[in-house]
């Protein structure tokens, strides 16, 4: 992981390390580089397990919701123990593009840190919005070159608005992830109003683009995927009833026959003290399809 094979600048800018530290004997560092996908600087958080050192090793990707940034995920969900125990990479990106002209909305839900994880169409967020295109092929690209992952050997997870989008991305691309799991998804964004809100502007009024970006609906157009799909949800999660609706997912997978494990948590809110309580058991499950 020496800093020769992070300059490699094929799929945007150079990859810059801002900070490495030793954590669970491996690497947990922060890095950056200019996005061709997004046309901007793009921070992300990786954490390198001890057994990289030997041979490559899978990728996990984690996908943060509304308002966060690759920090929040990084100091507060505890998966580096979890993945040095198993053997994996952990990518965390940000949750969207920042920076000096990048449009940004007033409200939190909207804009900077709020991209759903979709390639917008509309302007004015057309031109820098483009993050399944950076997730999907930039990220993953950047990252099987820089770093001793496998190519091609990659499972996705998310909280939230990254929940959403762990699962529509793997829908909506397959083959790029081999495993799927997500802690209180936004389970079918057509019918809630952050949905309504972010779809409306990203991509207009056509209802039926919004369902492309919709895993319920999703499911019901495409299919199941390959695995097991592991969902954690709180029931104490204030958001739960208006704005998630895991009972809808819950219903789509049931239709399809998409093998789901949905465990509702009893008293778990929507924070990451939930996220870190139940990390340990997303690591598994991603370990136990990858390795």
């Amino acid at each position: 992981m020496g800093e020769d094979s992070k300059q490699d600048g094929r799929e945007g800018g150079a990859l810059e390390t801002l900070s490495e530290r030793r954590c669970h004997g491996g690497v947990q560092g922060i890095y950056q580089h200019r996005s061709r996908a997004t046309g901007t600087t793009m921070r992300l958080s990786v954490f390198v397990p001890p057994q990289a050192a030997r041979a490559p090793v899978p990728v996990l990707y984690f996908l943060s919701g509304l308002t966060c940034s690759e920090e929040n995920f990084t100091v507060k969900a505890g998966a580096q123990r979890y993945a040095s125990e198993r053997g994996l990479i952990i990518v965390a990106p940000d949750t969207s593009p920042r920076g000096p002209g990048v449009p940004d909305d007033e409200g939190w839900d909207l804009g900077q840190a709020a991209s759903f994880y979709l390639d917008a169409t509309r302007a004015p967020w057309a031109t820098h919005f483009q993050m399944e295109s950076y997730v999907v092929r930039e990220l993953p690209a950047l990252i099987e070159r820089a770093f001793p992952a496998r190519p091609g050997v990659r499972g996705v997870t998310g909280h939230s608005m990254g929940g959403h989008g762990a699962l529509t991305l793997a829908l909506r691309n397959p083959g790029v992830f081999t495993s799927v799991s997500a802690f209180a998804p936004i389970a079918a964004p057509t019918k809630c109003p952050w949905g309504h809100k972010a779809f409306s502007a990203y991509l207009g009024d056509d209802q039926a683009r919004w369902a492309e970006h919709d895993a319920s609906a999703l499911l019901r157009a495409r299919g199941p995927l390959k695995g097991r799909i592991l969902v954690d949800q709180g029931d104490a999660d204030g958001f739960l009833e208006e704005q998630l609706k895991p009972e809808l997912l819950d219903a789509a997978c049931a239709e399809v026959g998409q093998a789901l494990t949905l465990r509702m948590q009893d008293g778990y809110d929507h924070s990451y003290y939930f996220v870190n309580t139940f990390m340990g058991d997303h690591v598994a499950h991603h370990a136990d399809a990858l390795l």
